[in-house]
């Protein structure tokens, strides 16, 4: 199977200085955002729903961004013109932004990441030594949560935070804060632990082969032991879109 990638280098605009492409002694990270879901339960392709005025995808690529990475990788759906053309504009106007096509979606998560990480092996290496993966409908996702994730100094760092079932949309309110950001090594088996996630890249090559169709990376981060992973509370990352109500619910809340 052939996947096509798209390479472009052009000048970072004066919001976000580019990376060096200098070796360094500490090596930066790179950024696989996986955005090729087909967003069934939605009903709608959640790439290209709206916050401040700009495609969700464009939008999350832009605080992948201000983290300094030396590489991103976007990984997206086959046969998805309009998201092919909101990445393709990112590429014109970013540096070290390469879009990989999923030809087969449908498969899942574990197969984008798979591709991902692919992507990366044609890179020098020696320019990073973490990978930060993300997606795309954590609508509340801020840059500061990104760094603290890249702070700290496990071998995985995962997101943390509480799963909002949908009968509880309705009982949030927007003046009542629900983020609680910490860095913890007590991961609750109450919280959801995933992404965004960083992990060391060395390791993240040695699961790739175990990430097949859907089966991702949350069995592999459970059997870590304790002192390799380390999570970054947030419950602000609760609140995705994969259905109708929580799109509207967000809209409500005039997060989109």
């Amino acid at each position: 199977m052939t996947n096509h990638i798209n390479t472009s280098n052009f000048i970072l605009p004066n919001v976000i200085s580019a990376p060096s492409c200098a070796k360094s002694d500490e090596p930066g990270h790179a950024v696989i955002i996986l955005a090729s879901g087909l967003s069934q339960r939605l009903g709608q392709s959640k790439q290209l729903l709206s916050k401040h005025g700009e495609l969700l995808i464009r939008y999350m690529t832009r605080v992948a961004l201000a983290t300094q990475p030396h590489i991103v990788i976007i990984v997206i759906p086959q046969h998805q013109p309009v998201i092919s053309d909101a990445i393709n504009g990112l590429i014109n106007q970013y540096v070290r932004i390469q879009s990989v096509v999923n030809s087969v979606p449908e498969t899942g998560m574990g197969h984008s990441l798979y591709l991902g990480i692919e992507a990366l092996t044609n890179f020098d290496s020696s320019l990073f030594n973490r990978v930060l993966i993300m997606g795309v409908d954590q609508i509340l996702l801020t840059n500061d949560h990104l760094m603290k994730l890249l702070a700290a100094k496990s071998s995985v760092v995962a997101s943390s935070y509480q799963h909002l079932d949908e009968s509880r949309l309705n009982e949030q309110k927007l003046n009542k804060p629900c983020i609680d950001e910490s860095i913890s090594t007590d991961n609750s088996r109450e919280n959801i632990i995933g992404l965004p996630i960083v992990i060391n890249y060395e390791r993240l090559k040695q699961w790739q082969s175990v990430l097949i169709g859907d089966k991702g990376l949350r069995h592999l981060i459970r059997a870590l032991p304790p002192n390799q992973l380390s999570t970054v509370i947030n419950h602000q990352l609760g609140h995705d879109i994969d259905t109708p109500k929580q799109l509207s619910y967000a809209r409500q809340q005039r997060w989109l």
